[in-house]
């Protein structure tokens, strides 16, 4: 093997090894990461770790990247696996799995969608990744209307709203419906806060059967949508 293969490798496993150690600083410290105690759980002096992450925002926009694309992989293989003419069943499925997935990577999912990390700006890299969800859930709408089981609400947008709209659509979903993006969208924010709820021990003390609730929730949200 060429020795700069092996360099590559090596440098690979080395990030990855970052990662993984950051990863459960995450769940420890929170998401205001010090590169320093990565390097000290690895036994690095810490100016080795800057020849991988040249700063912790670096680190943070890595692990952003990865957070995003494997709740994007869940969100979407569920929505796949479902039966493609049941409209309701598939959001069903995509809802349940980014659920499931943020149960078992809390830390992940707070960095994603708690609170802002100080003096942390995400840069663009992570727009594309943070769109695989939203853009999951309404696919399932614009399929609905594709084949003519989803009929689109009235039109009751503000013009300004309308616009936005109708803006996002030509370039996300051409053909679907302002009115129905409007709804998509209202399910896919509420599907993320009722997520949030759950997660951060919002619903603890009255809800104790939230695997119920969140089920009939999203069931609020699908007949909101209109989904059949």
């Amino acid at each position: 093997m060429p020795a700069s293969s092996i360099r590559a490798r090596v440098r690979a496993e080395m990030i990855d090894e970052i990662k993984a150690v950051a990863r459960r600083h995450l769940a420890t410290d929170g998401a205001d990461l010090s590169l320093r105690a990565v390097a000290r759980d690895m036994g690095m002096v810490s100016s080795a770790i800057y020849r991988y992450f040249p700063s912790r925002d670096d680190l943070l926009t890595a692990l952003i990247i990865e957070a995003y694309h494997a709740l994007g992989d869940a969100v979407e293989t569920a929505d796949a696996t479902a039966d493609r003419a049941d409209l309701r069943g598939r959001w069903h499925a995509a809802c349940r799995a980014a659920r499931a997935w943020a149960l078992a990577h809390p830390a992940e999912y707070a960095l994603l969608y708690g609170s802002p990390v100080p003096g942390y700006a995400a840069p663009v890299d992570t727009v594309l990744p943070a769109q695989r969800p939203p853009l999951t859930l309404i696919g399932i709408l614009r399929d609905g209307v594709a084949d003519g089981r989803l009929t689109p609400p009235d039109d009751d947008l503000p013009a300004p709203v309308r616009a936005d709209l109708a803006e996002i659509a030509a370039g996300l979903f051409p053909g679907l419906p302002a009115p129905l993006l409007a709804r998509g969208m209202a399910g896919w924010t509420q599907l993320f806060g009722l997520i949030s709820f759950d997660l951060f021990g919002r619903l603890d003390p009255v809800l104790p059967h939230r695997d119920a609730y969140f089920d009939h929730q999203t069931a609020l949200m699908a007949d909101l949508i209109g989904l059949p």
